[in-house]
């Protein structure tokens, strides 16, 4: 799960921050710089950001920011398929593909604490599967499998 030593993260905020920028503007949604902020904050990393953690770095910006205007700003995220939240970790991640209706699950790993994207279609099929069996009309699900990524797992190189 660790991006590796040729990874671009620069770059992958940027990527990031042009295609909601290009998705709001096509959608007729604002993404106000509040909300490209709070974007770039969820992206900072590949592990995910609590929503304290982002205002108070949106306080060492010198930005006067509150919970309630973070979680505004999160919503909206949310709402546009720009970020995902992780309930176990009451904690955001910014998505890869936000142009793509889709469920995804988390590979989350308990030493790094980075969080990897996939989406495995058996198991989305089997949950549909089983709420058609129950006349059941699913509005949402989350999957996040804990473990330890390969970069943890590596022996310490001495």
């Amino acid at each position: 799960m660790a991006a590796g030593h040729d990874h671009d993260h620069d770059l992958c905020i940027d990527t990031a921050l042009a295609a909601a920028a290009e998705l709001c503007r096509r959608r007729g949604a604002r993404f106000t710089p509040l909300r490209r902020r709070v974007l770039e904050l969820v992206w900072g990393g590949h592990a995910p950001v609590g929503a304290y953690q982002i205002l108070d770095r949106l306080r060492h910006d010198g930005r006067p920011a509150a919970p309630p205007t973070v979680y505004r700003a999160l919503d909206f995220l949310i709402a546009q398929g720009l970020v995902h939240r992780l309930e176990s970790l009451n904690a955001y991640i910014g998505c890869p593909r936000p142009d793509e209706g889709h469920r995804a699950q988390y590979l989350i790993c308990e030493r790094c604490g980075e969080a990897a994207e996939v989406e495995i279609t058996g198991l989305l099929r089997t949950i549909d599967a089983a709420a058609a069996e129950h006349d059941f009309a699913v509005s949402g699900q989350t999957v996040e499998v804990r473990g330890t990524c390969a970069s943890c797992r590596e022996p310490a190189s001495v």
